[in-house]
């Protein structure tokens, strides 16, 4: 008698005929399984809209998990009753939703940058470069092909971003000019695998079946391979992967050490910094939106903080202080000056013997006029 496939496996499959990402379906899977060890020993198929409820609460107060993630779980059981068991789940009542922060992101100065990459070098360096002087995520620069790479437009093609999303974005003339001569050492190892029989990169989808021959044409291969090869089990060929972002990751946190940057540094600041600067530069939010592949504007509307700089250009008056206290040294040769305190504000001799003069008319116009001060 054959075997009922497993709820998982078939979860695996649907998802693989929607085009999850991988990342996406080892995520949802992990969260059906967390589902089912919370509600031991029953099967989703004898739960519903009360069990998915009890859960996702539980992530909210008990786990405290961000919204993002509580988020990321409902969709995963919803995916698991709707396109799966074919269970309509209806409304979650008493729902307890994680709470979502308003948080600003985290921003570099360009000397900072300059820093970061100053303290780095290599392959990491020429991606750190990549996500500041093309606002890319670090996935997105670590999987790029050779044929995403057009020197004569100075831009990049990025495939299947977040959301499945081609965009393109500019390339960076520094970055440019490093680009080049990384590429001229990837096509000599390229070469070299060919000669061995090797010489093959993943490709999206089924791709494979329609071009037999792309797994090993140059425009096909990645601008950042991996050290080392792996035999896929599918086709049992030696293939290579792109170079996985953790590397890069690292390398960036070690850097930012180095430098003594004591604000917390990503990858993803790079981006964060490059949507900053455009911005401080004068360009169009509509640009900076399409640069970065956002979807909505109000996404890209997190950096116009930098044009309020803490109250829509409002100078602090604190910072009128010192100014006032300069001006006023410049003006007077009898202004304190030295080492010797003058208060917050600074006043000179000059003026303190202005205000004893109109303090003393004041006192005699009153004694004519035998008012008591």
């Amino acid at each position: 008698m054959e075997r009922a496939p497993r709820l998982l496996d078939v979860m695996n499959e649907r998802l693989r005929l929607r085009h999850a990402s991988p990342r996406t379906a080892e995520a949802y899977l992990g969260w059906i399984r967390r589902f089912v060890r919370f509600h031991r020993p029953r099967h989703p198929r004898e739960m519903g809209a009360a069990e998915i409820t009890e859960y996702l609460s539980y992530l909210a107060t008990v786990r405290r998990v961000a919204a993002s993630t509580q988020n990321q779980a409902l969709a995963a059981l919803l995916f698991l009753y709707q396109e799966v068991l074919s269970t309509p789940v209806g409304l979650l009542e008493g729902l307890v939703r994680a709470k979502r922060p308003h948080r600003r992101p985290t921003v570099m100065t360009r000397e900072e940058v300059a820093a970061v990459l100053a303290a780095m070098d290599g392959v990491p360096r020429l991606i750190a470069l990549l996500l500041y002087g093309s606002g890319l995520r670090v996935l997105e620069a670590c999987s790029l092909r050779i044929k995403d790479i057009d020197f004569g437009h100075r831009q990049i093609v990025v495939r299947r971003g977040k959301g499945g999303r081609d965009r393109l974005t500019m390339l960076a003339d520094a970055a440019g000019m490093e680009l080049e001569p990384h590429m001229a050492r990837v096509l000599v190892l390229h070469r070299r695998e060919l000669a061995a029989g090797r010489g093959f990169a993943m490709l999206p989808d089924a791709f494979h079946r329609k071009s037999p021959t792309a797994a090993r044409a140059w425009p096909w291969q990645w601008v950042f391979p991996a050290t080392r090869g792996y035999r896929d089990p599918a086709t049992q060929r030696w293939v290579r992967h792109h170079l996985h972002e953790s590397v890069v990751q690292k390398a960036v946190g070690v850097a930012a050490q180095r430098a003594g940057i004591t604000k917390r540094v990503s990858c993803h600041t790079f981006r964060h910094s490059f949507a900053t600067h455009l911005l401080e530069a004068g360009y169009d939010i509509r640009t900076v939106q399409e640069l970065l592949g956002h979807r909505d504007v109000s996404t890209t509307m997190i950096y116009t903080h930098v044009l309020n700089r803490g109250g829509r250009g409002v100078r602090s008056p604190a910072d009128f202080l010192t100014t006032e206290t300069a001006d006023a040294s410049a003006r007077d040769p009898h202004s304190v000056s030295g080492d010797r305190p003058t208060g917050v504000v600074g006043i000179s001799h000059s003026r303190l013997h202005e205000g004893r003069l109109l303090k003393a008319r004041w006192r005699k116009s009153l004694r004519s006029q035998s008012v008591e001060p």
